[in-house]
């Protein structure tokens, strides 16, 4: 692919589901508009954060060709996802991307040993011919991780820590020498000490394999520390999203605010100290039915317009953000002045 060509192209995908009885139900809007790309020629980290239930694991479905969006396209190479319509489209395309899960353990069968998996992988994308060749090709993927075949050998996956089956969860996915991976929560379920080593294996994949990684967590700590871009979802909408540096470094959204506070602020040379796990809040489900910006009942600087209007999208200060506070580049007179630090909350 030439330079600047995207390698994903996500253009205003909306996802609805019908909720309810079939007489009496409605529609949630899962994920709202979302738009960006990533380029085939700078690999990169694009976290999507947002607390539970705010449509980013729906996304990630759409990503993975497993979900339809209701509106919107998303393209992989320049191909859209919804003419993938073989079982030959759908390996090719599989081949390129690959998920990491958020549980490794319901990834694999506790029936079957561990070896098997990175095995029939190798052979189904065609990286191997038969079981010699394919279990070289395990054995390569799995040093990319730190691991070997020889450690993994002939045990199952409860005889393995959570580090080790996440690792080898992404090794299984690096197999087919994809382009990029999608990773779902791929922390939350290993211990603290073990977080560091997952998150550091994205950031060598990227730098060493040019992989290019869509990391999806409600961890503003690790998203910071890996991060490249980020977009904070809120109720199936991105509220706002740019370079790690700017969107939690000075955050402009009101949300995006309330967010950090809770994270402590180093300096960008001392990324490490955010390794602490930090998580959003809990979700208000109510949020979703709202009209207008879905943060407006929870948000300080709420205008009336707020309330019933959706903000566009704009760009402010090297990031994209939905928030009337930054309309036009001119903040209305009924608004109170927006910090650029820490939100002080009641």
């Amino acid at each position: 692919m030439s330079a600047n060509e995207k390698l994903l192209d996500v253009d205003h995908v909306t996802v609805s589901f019908h909720i309810g009885s079939f007489l009496a139900g409605g529609q949630l809007v899962a994920v709202n508009d979302v738009t960006f790309a990533l380029y085939a020629d700078k690999p990169e980290i694009y976290s999507i954060a947002g607390e539970s239930g705010s449509g980013k694991t729906t996304l990630a479905n759409v990503l993975l060709h497993d979900l339809e969006p209701t509106e919107g396209k998303v393209t992989f190479e320049g191909r859209d996802l919804s003419t993938l319509k073989s079982r030959r489209d759908s390996m090719q395309f599989m081949a390129k991307v690959q998920p990491v899960f958020q549980n490794p353990f319901e990834t694999f069968s506790p029936l079957r040993r561990v070896e098997e998996y990175l095995v029939e992988t190798a052979m189904q994308f065609g990286r191997a011919k038969n079981r010699r060749d394919a279990a070289k090709v395990a054995d390569e993927a799995l040093h990319q991780v730190g691991l070997s075949l020889a450690e993994v050998s002939r045990r199952y996956p409860h005889e393995l820590s959570g580090g080790q089956i996440q690792r080898v969860s992404v090794a299984r996915a690096l197999i087919p020498n994809p382009r990029l991976i999608l990773a779902d929560e791929p922390v939350s379920m290993v211990d603290a000490s073990l977080r560091m080593a997952i998150v550091n294996l994205f950031k060598k994949l990227r730098d060493e394999q040019k992989v290019s990684v869509i990391y999806i967590t409600h961890d503003l700590a690790t998203a910071y520390y890996i991060s490249d871009r980020i977009a904070i979802m809120l109720r199936g909408v991105v509220v706002e999203s740019g370079p790690v540096e700017n969107v939690l470094g000075n955050p402009l959204h009101p949300y995006t605010q309330l967010l950090q506070e809770s994270v402590p602020k180093p300096a960008a040379t001392e990324r490490e100290q955010w390794a602490q796990h930090i998580e959003l809040g809990s979700t208000e489900v109510r949020e979703y039915g709202r009209l207008g910006c879905k943060y407006a009942g929870r948000c300080p600087h709420v205008m009336d317009v707020c309330k019933t209007k959706v903000p566009p999208e704009q760009e402010v200060e090297g990031r994209t953000i939905r928030c009337f506070l930054y309309n036009d580049g001119a903040m209305p007179e009924t608004a109170s002045p927006v910090q650029t630090g820490n939100l002080e909350t009641a």
